[in-house]
């Protein structure tokens, strides 16, 4: 079982910054890839980006290539998720999901999920 718990989300201006925080704990989570999804308002839950279990493979969603960056401290059992250049859709609830080693874009392969922080871009 591996706990996960968000954190660092909030309201930030179009053009400004934010560094999500997901927070792991139960098995030993430098065996585990990585994901970060969003879900706006109306829409479907999309895929953002994810990290395989070493972060030395990483993923991005095209919406968002260029502007965020995903990181892990497996020392710290974190994920990160640093926001850069924010736009106002990517307005949304934010989870980090945790998987066995290898990363994907397929949400319905993450066994672990978190319950979210709010990040809303105000423009």
């Amino acid at each position: 079982q591996v706990e996960l718990v968000e954190s660092g989300g909030g309201l930030v201006q179009a053009g400004g910054s934010l560094r999500l925080s997901c927070a792991a704990s139960g098995r030993i989570f430098s065996l585990y890839a990585t994901g970060w999804f969003r879900q706006a308002p109306g829409k479907e839950r999309e895929f953002v980006a994810s990290s395989n279990w070493s972060g030395t493979n990483t993923y991005y969603a095209d919406s968002v290539k260029g502007r965020f960056t995903i990181s892990r401290d497996n020392a710290k059992n974190t994920v990160y998720l640093q926001m850069n250049s924010v736009k106002p859709e990517d307005t949304a609830l934010y989870y980090c999901a945790a998987r066995p080693y290898i990363a994907t874009m397929d949400q319905g392969s993450y066994d672990y999920w978190g319950q979210g922080t709010q990040v809303t871009v105000s423009s």
